[in-house]
């Protein structure tokens, strides 16, 4: 056997043949991978889509986009209401009235909250008003007991002295302590 794949020598594969087929195989699968994207990109890069012939333009109103489950709606049905001047303006109309609703009820919650705080703020000062008379009651019985007090402590006093006067006198004449306390 002369050549192919078979070498002179020893009967063995030709190096050259083996990075050859190597050589191929790798140019297969490197255009097998990168093949497909670089021709998307390209044809978008042209400007045309072979993605989608171009065609008549489409009746959008016609097309549920919206009652359908998002993972079945068709992309060229939504490519449709983009390009569609008239759904486009209805969408965006639609989504301006959705935002200024959204805005309305939480103008109204933060309304509500503000008024439920002023409320609560209300009542506080009622019982904060209300714990300060009873606070007011409590000093002036306090200051009532201590001038009582301080009258009293005065008076027995005064009745200790008076006492321990008339006992002098009493011993004075002979008096005697017979029940000593």
């Amino acid at each position: 056997m002369a050549g192919g794949l078979v070498g002179g020598s020893g009967g063995g594969l030709n190096p050259n043949v083996v990075r050859f087929v190597l050589v191929v195989m790798a140019l297969g699968l490197a255009g097998y991978i990168v093949g497909p994207p670089l021709y998307w990109h390209l044809a978008e890069a042209l400007g045309r889509s072979s993605a989608c012939p171009l065609c008549a333009p489409c009746d959008c109103s016609a097309q549920p986009l919206l009652s359908l489950p998002q993972e079945l709606i068709n992309v060229s049905s939504t490519d449709c209401a983009k390009h569609d001047p008239e759904v486009s303006e209805e969408m965006d109309k639609n989504f301006t009235d959705l935002l200024a609703e959204e805005l309305k009820l939480r103008e109204e919650e933060a309304t509500e909250a503000q008024h439920r705080a002023d409320v609560k703020l209300l009542e506080a000062k009622k019982l904060a008003s209300q714990y300060q008379k009873e606070a007011d009651k409590c000093n002036s019985g306090m200051d009532t007991c201590e001038e009582a007090r301080e009258k009293a402590e005065a008076a027995l006093s005064e009745q200790k002295k008076l006492t321990s006067m008339w006992e002098l006198r009493a011993r004075q004449r002979g008096w005697k302590n017979t029940h000593a306390y």
